[in-house]
C-alpha cells in the first residue's frame, strides 16, 4: 500500500478530492495498492479507510478530526442514483456518563460538525463494489440555522441522558440529530444511569445525522455524478 501525503492546506486537499470525482473504487485502490475485498459484509468501513488514505487523512481511531490541522472532518456518504444518502451518518459516541458541564460549544458534536469534507459514493448495493463511482466533494459548514437545530436536538438528547432516561431515547426524536445504539453487536454493554441515578448496564450509543439532513445538505450541492 502506498501511503499518501497529508495535504498542506485546504486547496491542496479540495484539489486532491475533486481529482478521484468519477473514478471508481477499484481504480482509487489500485492507485494506491490497497486490497479490495469481494463486498463489504465483513468491511463496511472499507470505503471510509480508502477515502482517508487517498485524501491522506491522519487522525486514524483518534476522536479527532480527520485534518485536525485544517480543522476539517471527512464523511464518506453512499448514495443511491439520485445522488440521495442511503444510510445515516455516525458523528461520534454519545457520553452517557462523566457528562455534567458537558454544553454544545465544547461538545464533540459540535466539534466535529465545524467543518465537513462529504465525499458522496454510489452505494446501490446492485453495483458490484469494484465499479462503484465517486461523486464530487463537498466542503460543507452549517449555517446559523442549521447550527440552531443541531443544538436543539444535541440538547434535548443530552439532557435526556443526564436525566437517567437513556432508555426512552428513540431514533424518531430529533430532527437533524439522532441517537442510536452503536455496537459492533448487541452484547456490548457500558455504564450509564437510571432516572434514580443508581448505574445500569446498557448498550453504547451514538449520535447520527438524518438521512433527511444530509440529503438537504447534498442537494445543494449535487447534481450529477462526472
Amino acid at each position: 500500500m502506498k501511503i499518501q501525503s497529508i495535504p498542506d492546506n485546504q486547496s491542496e486537499l479540495m484539489q486532491r478530492a475533486e481529482s478521484i470525482a468519477g473514478y471508481s473504487l477499484k481504480e482509487i485502490a489500485s492507485s494506491i495498492e490497497l486490497p479490495m475485498p469481494p463486498d463489504l459484509k465483513k468491511e463496511k468501513g472499507w470505503v471510509g479507510k480508502l477515502i482517508e488514505l487517498y485524501l491522506g487523512a491522519n487522525a486514524g481511531s483518534k476522536a479527532e478530526r480527520d485534518f485536525a490541522h485544517l480543522g476539517i472532518e471527512l464523511k464518506t456518504i453512499p448514495v443511491n442514483r439520485l445522488g440521495l444518502p442511503l444510510e445515516t451518518t455516525f458523528v461520534s459516541v454519545a457520553p452517557l456518563t462523566a457528562n455534567h458541564g458537558i454544553t454544545w460549544e465544547s461538545s464533540h458534536v459540535k466539534y466535529k460538525l465545524n467543518k465537513v469534507l462529504w465525499i458522496p459514493v454510489e452505494g446501490d448495493r446492485s453495483l458490484p463494489l469494484s465499479s462503484r463511482r465517486i461523486g464530487l466533494p463537498i466542503l460543507w459548514q452549517p449555517s446559523q440555522r442549521q447550527e440552531l437545530q443541531l443544538k436543539q436536538d444535541w440538547q434535548e438528547l443530552m439532557d435526556m441522558i443526564v436525566l437517567g432516561q437513556i432508555e426512552k431515547i428513540t431514533a424518531r426524536q430529533g430532527e437533524y440529530l439522532q441517537i442510536r445504539p452503536k455496537a459492533a453487536n448487541g452484547k456490548a454493554l457500558t455504564q450509564a444511569f437510571n432516572e434514580h441515578g443508581e448505574p445500569i448496564m446498557t448498550r453504547p450509543r451514538g449520535f447520527y445525522l438524518k438521512k433527511q439532513f444530509t440529503s438537504q445538505i447534498l442537494s445543494n450541492y449535487i447534481k450529477d455524478f462526472r
